[in-house]
């Protein structure tokens, strides 16, 4: 592989039963890449089902002397990576295989330095639900302030930022951080308003928990360094922002 274009980052951590599937949409990209699977010391047969891929040159395994959680285990992959843009996929999603295609030719277009795009959610066994969370084609620093527009497994961004940004602070959103801190430096984002990203909707992630994740949003306002007060307004629009994202789907 003489040039790899981008680097697709696997976190992965007690996730085998879906790990497979990650792999497979991954591999399905019609573009130069290479794969950092980051096992984070998981005990579940995952470096088993990894290593059925040992036969995909692009596919690399990394796993963690110990246990480091997933902002870090993300930024150890973005350091070990060779591409000149990293893509984010949880080990739980998948994604269609036109996915980061569509958003090379995106950012070609808009010349910004990160892309998302909109998600389809998917049930814990792997089905699709049909109930899609759009995302506006361009976004700036102020429109996420009250509402995370960017899911972390649709995101396309150049190497260099996301080494600027490392992600930081587990009690907090960490990529949501990461992404107010470049929109904040380089303005604009942009997105393709496509379900590409299948998002699996489960209860065992650190946002599982509706009270611990508001939690970690007013904690993630206090670390861009905003005031008490300051930090309640943007909640107040993350909250209303959030239960009308939501309503639909918690009707069902």
């Amino acid at each position: 592989m003489n040039e790899i274009l981008v680097s697709i980052v696997i976190p992965a951590f007690r996730c085998a039963r879906y790990l497979r599937q990650a792999l497979d949409s991954a591999l399905a990209q019609d573009v130069p890449e290479e794969i950092l699977i980051i096992d984070d010391c998981s005990d579940d047969g995952l470096e088993e089902i990894a290593g059925a891929y040992c036969g995909y040159p692009q596919i690399r395994y990394i796993r963690n002397e110990r246990n480091l959680g997933v902002a870090e285990s993300r930024n150890r992959g973005v350091a070990l990576a060779r591409g000149t843009y990293i893509a984010f996929l949880d080990a739980d999603d998948i994604w269609t295989p036109d996915k980061l295609k569509k958003q090379l030719s995106r950012i070609r277009e808009t010349g910004t330095v990160m892309c998302s795009t909109a998600r389809e959610l998917m049930n814990p066994d792997g089905t699709l639900t049909g109930y899609v969370i759009p995302v506006p084609e361009a976004y700036s620093f102020r429109d996420l302030l009250t509402e995370n527009l960017v899911n972390c497994s649709s995101v396309l961004i150049r190497t260099d930022v996301a080494r600027e940004f490392p992600m930081r602070h587990d009690d907090a959103h960490e990529d949501y951080l990461t992404w107010l801190q470049v929109l904040r430096k380089y303005g604009q984002g942009c997105a393709v308003n496509e379900p590409l990203l299948k998002y699996r909707i489960t209860n065992s992630g650190k946002s599982g928990s509706k009270l611990k994740s508001a939690k970690m949003t007013f904690q993630t306002y206090r670390y861009m360094g905003f005031g008490f007060f300051r930090s309640c307004l943007y909640f107040t629009g993350y909250v209303f922002h959030g239960m009308k994202k939501y309503f639909l789907w918690y009707l069902k």
